[in-house]
C-alpha cells in the first residue's frame, strides 16, 4: 500500500497563514495531497478558524450505518483494541470510519475521548475534509493512500494541536470500504504511528478478503451439496484407499442401507465383486463408464450402470474418486420417453354405446387399477391395442414405458433375444456389449404382447418362467435381471382351442388368462357404427379444414355391411370417402365398392315410393344426428372466433361463402 508521507517544511505554520490570507502555497511548503486538500477546503467554504464537525448523525442513523458495516466493525475491533494498548494514557484515540467518512467506532481513555468531543470527533460525525477541513481521514478517503497529517498541516485552526495517521481498508476490486485512524496530541507525532496504522489496516483488509473467500467457498460447497443430494443418480465419494467417504440419498434407496452402514467401509462392501474396476481406477487413473452391475442390497440386487472418475490433487496424485450409479430402470425410462414408448389412447377415446362394448370397458377399467395379467380377445381390427394403452394409462404404472411386441411379426429364432435380450457373443452378429430385451426396456411399465397365439412353443416356456419368477436371463448370459413389468396380451385366436391342439401351453394360458376381456366385433355393436363414422368423419374433416356431412344412403350402407375388418376397416372407409369428396357431402359412391354395392350415382339410387319405413327412419335419425353434431361444432368454433366469419374462414382455410352456406344449411344463419 502506497504511503503519503509528510513534507518536512521548515515552517508549516507560516505556510498555513500565507494560504489562509492570500490563497498561495509556497513550493515544497506542504505535500501535494495537503496542498490539494487546502485548496478544496477553500473552494467549498470551510472556515479555517473552525474545525468542529458540522454533521453528526442521529442515533438511529448511526446504528443503521454500523449495521451496514457490521462485518468490517467486527473484524476491526480486535485490531483497534490492540492499537489502543500501545497508546493507552498517551492522549491518542483509535477511530474507524465508513467509506463516506462517518465515524463508526472509537477507542480511547476517558479524557482523550472527552477532548475529542469538543470538536465533534465522535461516532456519527462526518470527518471528510470538505466537512471539517484537511485531516488524515478525509485525505486518505480522497487519495486512497495512507497519510499522516500533523499540526499546521490541518486546514482548521482548532486541529493544529492534533496529529492523525490514517489508512484506508481496501476490499475487492480496490474499493475503499473504511478508514482506520489514530489521532492524538501534535507534540507526540511519530512516523512509526502511521506504520502501525498501515499494518493494522492491511491486516483488516486481508481478513476481509479471507472472509469473502470463505463465504464463496461455503456457497460453492452448499451448491455442490445441493447438487449432490438432488441428483437422480447415486453418487459415492471414496478416498485414495478406496474407503467410502460419503454417499447421497439415492445410493441409500438403491441399496436399502443407511449411510452410516456404508461410510467408512471399503468400496468392496458396497459394490461387491465389481470393486476391481474401481481399484484399477485408483491405481492407474483410468476412468470407467456405464458398466452393468447387480448392486447388492438388503432386499435383493439392483440392476445398475456404474461409472467411475478419479480425483487428483494439485500435484496430479490420486486423492480419491467419484462413482456414479444409475439404476437401469431409470435410464431406460428416460430412453423410452424419447423413443415413443408411451401411450396416446385413454378410455375416453373408446367410442361406442353398445352393451357388449360398455361391459368390456367396465372390466378394463377395473383391471387397470390392479397388477394382474390381462388377456384381450377379439377379431383383428376391433381395437385391442387401444384397450391395452387405456389400461396402461389408467394403471399405477402409467409413468413407465408401454412397449408393444408383435409376436407374429418376429422370426421364431429371434423372438427370444427380442423379448429377453442377449449378451455379447451370444450368436453370430450379436451387437458388441449385448442388448437389453423388451422386458428390460419396459421395467416399471407394461409389455403388450400382441398376437400372443403365434409365439413359438419353446419361447412360451421361457415367458412362463419370467412371469412366474419376475426375473430373466439374457440369451447367452448368466446374470439374473429383475423383470418388473406388467403383461397385457392380445390375440384373435381362441387360445383354449389352441391349447387343445397342442400349439399353446396350458400353464401359460392360465398364467395369462387372469383377466380376460372380449372386445366385440363391429357388426355386433349396432348403432356404434354410426357413432364411430361420425367421429372419424369429424376428425378427418377437421384435419383438412372441412365440415362434411353424409347423405342418408351412406348411413344405410354402413349399417348393412358386415365389417370383417372391424373398426380399422371403417376408419379406412371414412378416410377414403373424405379424400374423394369434392363438396361438403359424402356420397354413397365415395365408399369402397364392397360397402356401397354397385357404386351407382344417386340419380339411379334415389329413394322411391316403395322405400321401406325402416330405412327412412334410419336416414332421418342419421340426418338429425349429423346435423346436430355439425351445429354444435360450428357454433363452438364461431364462439371461439367471436362470431367473426372472416376469421373463422381463414382459420379453417376455406372461403367465407362455404361458412355462410353451412350456416344456412344448419339453420344458424341468424
Amino acid at each position: 500500500m502506497e504511503v503519503i508521507r509528510r513534507t518536512s517544511a521548515p515552517d508549516r505554520a507560516s505556510a498555513w497563514k500565507t494560504f489562509v490570507n492570500s490563497g498561495e502555497i509556497a513550493a515544497g511548503a506542504v505535500s501535494p495531497p495537503i496542498a490539494d486538500s487546502w485548496r478544496k477546503c477553500a473552494r467549498t467554504g470551510v472556515d479555517p478558524a473552525d474545525g468542529k464537525g458540522r454533521v453528526v448523525l442521529e442515533h438511529a442513523d448511526l446504528r443503521r450505518r454500523v449495521d451496514e458495516n457490521r462485518v468490517i466493525v467486527s473484524l476491526a475491533k480486535p485490531f483497534m483494541q490492540n492499537l489502543y494498548q500501545f497508546f493507552r494514557t498517551s492522549g491518542f484515540i483509535i477511530v474507524l470510519t465508513d467509506a463516506a467518512g462517518y465515524i463508526l467506532e472509537s477507542f480511547g481513555d476517558t479524557e482523550s475521548l472527552q477532548n475529542a468531543r469538543t470538536i465533534n470527533f465522535l461516532p456519527g460525525a462526518d470527518w471528510q475534509d470538505v466537512s471539517v477541513g484537511t485531516n488524515a481521514i478525509g485525505t486518505a478517503l480522497a487519495t486512497g493512500a495512507p497519510i499522516q497529517v500533523s499540526g499546521h498541516e490541518h486546514f482548521c485552526l482548532r486541529h493544529h494541536c492534533w496529529t492523525c495517521s490514517a489508512a484506508p481498508i481496501i476490499g475487492q476490486g480496490g474499493k475503499i470500504l473504511a478508514v482506520l485512524d489514530v489521532s492524538g496530541p501534535a507534540q507526540a507525532c511519530n512516523s512509526h504511528t502511521l506504520a502501525m496504522v498501515v499494518a493494522a489496516a492491511e491486516a483488516i483488509s486481508m481478513q476481509l478478503a479471507i472472509r469473502e473467500k470463505n463465504r464463496e467457498l461455503a456457497m460453492a460447497n452448499r451448491r455442490l451439496t445441493s447438487i449432490f443430494n438432488t441428483m437422480s443418480e447415486g453418487v459415492i465419494l471414496i478416498d485414495r484407499h478406496g474407503v467410502v467417504n460419503e454417499v447421497n440419498a439415492v445410493v441409500g434407496r438403491i441399496t436399502d442401507r443407511p449411510s452410516d452402514e456404508v461410510v467408512g467401509r471399503p468400496i468392496e462392501k458396497l459394490l461387491g465383486g465389481f470393486a476391481p474396476f474401481t481399484r484399477r481406477m485408483l491405481a492407474d487413473k483410468q476412468p470407467y463408464a456405464d458398466i452393468e452391475l447387480m448392486l447388492p442390497g438388503k432386499n435383493g440386487a439392483s440392476h445398475c450402470l456404474v461409472s467411475g472418475e478419479p480425483v487428483t490433487d494439485g500435484q496430479g496424485q490420486i486423492s480419491g474418486g467419484v462413482i456414479v450409479v444409475r439404476p437401469i430402470k431409470q435410464v431406460r425410462t428416460l430412453v423410452n420417453r424419447f423413443s415413443g414408448y408411451y401411450t396416446t389412447f385413454r378410455f375416453s377415446d373408446i367410442i361406442g354405446a353398445s352393451p357388449q362394448l360398455l361391459e368390456a370397458v367396465r372390466v378394463a377399467r377395473l383391471a387397470a387399477a390392479g397388477a394382474a395379467n390381462v388377456l384381450l380377445q377379439g377379431e383383428s381390427g376391433t381395437g385391442k391395442e387401444l384397450f391395452a394403452q387405456a389400461i396402461h394409462h389408467h394403471s399405477p404404472r402409467s409413468d413407465g414405458p408401454f412397449i408393444v411386441v408383435n409376436c407374429g411379426a418376429i422370426p421364431r429364432e429371434l423372438i427370444g433375444s427380442e423379448l429377453f435380450g442377449y449378451e455379447e457373443g451370444a450368436f453370430t452378429g450379436a451387437a458388441r456389449g449385448g442388448r437389453p430385451g423388451k422386458f428390460e426396456l419396459a421395467g416399471g411399465g407394461t409389455v403388450f404382447l400382441d398376437e400372443i397365439g403365434d409365439m413359438p412353443l419353446e419361447q412360451q416356456a421361457v415367458l412362463l418362467r419370467v412371469l412366474q419368477e419376475k426375473k430373466l436371463v439374457r440369451v447367452g448370459g448368466s446374470r439374473v435381471i429383475p423383470a418388473d413389468v406388467r403383461v397385457i396380451c392380445a390375440t384373435n385366436k381362441d387360445l383354449a382351442h389352441e391349447v387343445v391342439k397342442g400349439t399353446f401351453r396350458q400353464d401359460l394360458y392360465y398364467r395369462l388368462n387372469v383377466i380376460a376381456i372380449t372386445i366385440p366385433p363391429l357388426r355386433d355393436r349396432g348403432d356404434d357404427i354410426l357413432l364411430l363414422f361420425d367421429d372419424f368423419l369429424a376428425r378427418l374433416g377437421r384435419e383438412r379444414g372441412r365440415y362434411l356431412a353424409a347423405e342418408p344412403g351412406v348411413l344405410e350402407a354402413l349399417l348393412r355391411y358386415r365389417w370383417p375388418g372391424n373398426v380399422r376397416e371403417l376408419h379406412n372407409a371414412v378416410e377414403r370417402a373424405v379424400n374423394l369428396a369434392e363438396s361438403d357431402t359424402v356420397r354413397l359412391w365415395h365408399l369402397p365398392p364392397e360397402i356401397c354395392g354397385d357404386g351407382a350415382p344417386p340419380a339411379r339410387q334415389s329413394a322411391g315410393p316403395a322405400e321401406t319405413l325402416r330405412p327412412q327412419s334410419l336416414r332421418e335419425q342419421a340426418r338429425r344426428q349429423t346435423a346436430r353434431r355439425e351445429r354444435q361444432e360450428l357454433a363452438a368454433l364461431l364462439g371461439e372466433s367471436g362470431g367473426n366469419i372472416s376469421l373463422l374462414a381463414k382459420r379453417l382455410g376455406v372461403a367465407r361463402s362455404t361458412i355462410y352456406r353451412r350456416l344456412r344449411h344448419l339453420g344458424l344463419d341468424n
